[in-house]
C-alpha cells in the first residue's frame, strides 16, 4: 500500500482522494472538514435565534454537537434549555446577553452576563436561560459545543431557578 501524497501548504497531513474514487468508509474512520458554507440550517431552534450544525451525528459524531448561532439586533431568544447537555459558548461577534435566575440570595435574582468577542459561557445541563443581543445594528454570533451529538432545544413559558437534583 502506497503512502498518501501530501500537498504542498498543507504541512504533513495526507491529501485524500475525491469520494467518488474511494470505497464507502464509516463516517468514524477520517477527520471531516465542514466548510462556514455548508452549515445546516435543520436544527433545533429557539425563536429569535438561528442555530447551524457544524459537527453532529451526520459528521459521524457520537457525544457531541457543535455549530453557530446567530441573534439579530434587539433580539432576545426564548426562555430555554438544553436538557442533560452541557453547553459551551464562544463569543466570535457582538456583545450578547445571557440571562438566567440566580437563588444564592434570599430571593431569586435575574442575572445577565454581559459579553464580548472573545469570552465563554458554560450552560450546566437543564439550566433554564435565554440569549439577548440588545445591540440595534450589529448581528452576535456565537459558536457552541455541546456534551450531545444533536441541539437539544426545551423551549420554556419563562426563567425557573433550578434546584439541586432537578431536571427540567
Amino acid at each position: 500500500m502506497s503512502e498518501p501524497s501530501t500537498t504542498p501548504g498543507e504541512g504533513f497531513h495526507p491529501h485524500l482522494p475525491d469520494a467518488e474514487t474511494q470505497s464507502v468508509r464509516p463516517l468514524r474512520t477520517r477527520l471531516h472538514h465542514i466548510r462556514a458554507d455548508a452549515l445546516d440550517g435543520d436544527t433545533a431552534q429557539t425563536g429569535g435565534m438561528r442555530r447551524f450544525a457544524a459537527v453532529s451525528g451526520t459528521t459521524g459524531s457520537e457525544k457531541l454537537w457543535m455549530g453557530q448561532t446567530h441573534v439579530a439586533p434587539s433580539t432576545a431568544s426564548s426562555d430555554h434549555h438544553h436538557g442533560a447537555s452541557e453547553t459551551a459558548i464562544y463569543v466570535v461577534s457582538g456583545h450578547p446577553e445571557f440571562v438566567f435566575l440566580d437563588d444564592s440570595g434570599e430571593e431569586p435574582e435575574e442575572v445577565r452576563l454581559r459579553t464580548s468577542p472573545g469570552d465563554y459561557i458554560f450552560v450546566p445541563p437543564f439550566v433554564p436561560h435565554r440569549e439577548e443581543n440588545p445591540d440595534p445594528a450589529q448581528e452576535a454570533v456565537v459558536v457552541i459545543a455541546r456534551s450531545t451529538q444533536e441541539a437539544i432545544v426545551v423551549n420554556l413559558p419563562g426563567l425557573y431557578v433550578l434546584r439541586d437534583g432537578e431536571e427540567g
